[in-house]
C-alpha cells in the first residue's frame, strides 16, 4: 500500500508545531500555522514567496471566511482576522464551557465547527466537546466525551462529518443535516491499533476518501468511504500533524510536522522521542489525485 510519490519540503523553519494547511482557491495561496510558534504563514504558491502574516498570536486551526478574511481557533476561543487589523473575538464560551479549541472547519452553511481539547496526561482532565459555532457568534454543544479533539471533514454532500480523536486513535463518522448544522448516528469509522501513530489532521478529496496525518507515525494514510486503509505515503517526520489539498488543480497535498518533541503515554512501543527528525519542515506531495476546495464561514457579527 504503501506507494512511491514526490514528497519534499516546500519549506523548513523549524515550526515547533506546524499546523492545519488550508489552501485559498479564490487567491491561491497557502496557509498554516506554528501553534507553539504563534505565527500564520502564507505561500504564493507560484513564486514561492513565503510570508508570515500574522505574528504573536497563537493559531491552532483556521477556516476561510466569505468577508475574505480568516476564522481563527486557539485556546481562548474563535476569532475573526481581516488580514490588516489584529483578530477579533467572536466567542470564547458556550454557556458554561471553554472554548478551548485544538481544529476546526466550516460547514455547507457557513458554520464553525470546532472541538474543544484539555488533555494533560499528567493529571485528570476535562473531556472536550464538539461545538457548532453560528454565523451570529453562538455556540452549541454537539457531541462530548473527547479526549483530544483533533481533525476534521466533511464528504461532498456536505451530509457525513467525520471527526479525529488522537488519545483513542479513533476517526468518527456522523450523519450531518447541513440545514440545522446537528449531528446524528456517530459511529466509529477507522480505529488505528496501539502501535500505530495517532490520527491527527483530516481532509476528504474528490473521491470521498478521507486522509489522515498520523502523529508518531511518519505517514498520511488513504481511508475508503468504509473506513479500510487504501494506501499511505511515507513523510520523512516523525510528528507529522496535518495535510490539505492545494495547488491550481488541487493535485497536491500539503503536509505540516512539529519540531518540538511531545512525548505522550499513548506513543505507540518503541517510538523514540529523544532522537531522529521529528519535524518542522512544511512538505508537498504530488500524488495524482484530485482534492476539494473547502468552505467559507458566513459569520455576521457588529462591530467585526
Amino acid at each position: 500500500m504503501n506507494r512511491t510519490f514526490q514528497c519534499s519540503a516546500l519549506f523548513d523553519d523549524g515550526n515547533l508545531c506546524g499546523e492545519s494547511p488550508l489552501w485559498d482557491v479564490a487567491r491561491q495561496k497557502l496557509y498554516w500555522t506554528d501553534a507553539a510558534g504563534r505565527k500564520l504563514y502564507s505561500c504564493d504558491l507560484q513564486s514561492k514567496r513565503k510570508n508570515v502574516v500574522l505574528d504573536g498570536f497563537e493559531v491552532n486551526g483556521c477556516a476561510l471566511d466569505e468577508s475574505g478574511g480568516l476564522i481563527l481557533i486557539n485556546n481562548a476561543g474563535v476569532w475573526l482576522w481581516k488580514h490588516t487589523n489584529e483578530p477579533s473575538l467572536i466567542a470564547d464560551t458556550c454557556g458554561t464551557d471553554r472554548l478551548q479549541l485544538n481544529d476546526c472547519i466550516a460547514d455547507p452553511q457557513g458554520r464553525l465547527l470546532t472541538g474543544s481539547c484539555f488533555y494533560n496526561p499528567a493529571t485528570e482532565y476535562e473531556l472536550g466537546k464538539l461545538f457548532c459555532v453560528h454565523s451570529d457568534g453562538s455556540a452549541q454543544v454537539l457531541d462530548e466525551g473527547f479526549h483530544l479533539a483533533n481533525g476534521l471533514g466533511f464528504s461532498s454532500d456536505g451530509r457525513t462529518l467525520y471527526v479525529t480523536d488522537s488519545v483513542v486513535r479513533k476517526i468518527y463518522a456522523y450523519e450531518y443535516d447541513p440545514t440545522t448544522g446537528q449531528v446524528s448516528a456517530k459511529r466509529i469509522f477507522v480505529e488505528l491499533g496501539e502501535n500505530d501513530g495517532l490520527p491527527d489532521g483530516l481532509t476528504v478529496d474528490a473521491e470521498e476518501f478521507v486522509w489522515s496525518a498520523e502523529w508518531y507515525g511518519s505517514r498520511i494514510s488513504r481511508y475508503t468511504p468504509e473506513g479500510q486503509l487504501e494506501r499511505w505515503i511515507e513523510i520523512p517526520a516523525k510528528q507529522t500533524s496535518s495535510l490539505a489539498f492545494g495547488g491550481p488543480d488541487l493535485l497536491d497535498i500539503f503536509v505540516t510536522s512539529a519540531a518540538k518533541s511531545e512525548p505522550m503515554p499513548v506513543m505507540p512501543a518503541g517510538y523514540d522521542p529523544d532522537s531522529g527528525y521529528f519535524g518542522g519542515a512544511l512538505f508537498q506531495v504530488r500524488a495524482g489525485i484530485k482534492g476539494k476546495a473547502e468552505y467559507k464561514t458566513k459569520f455576521n457579527i457588529a462591530g467585526n
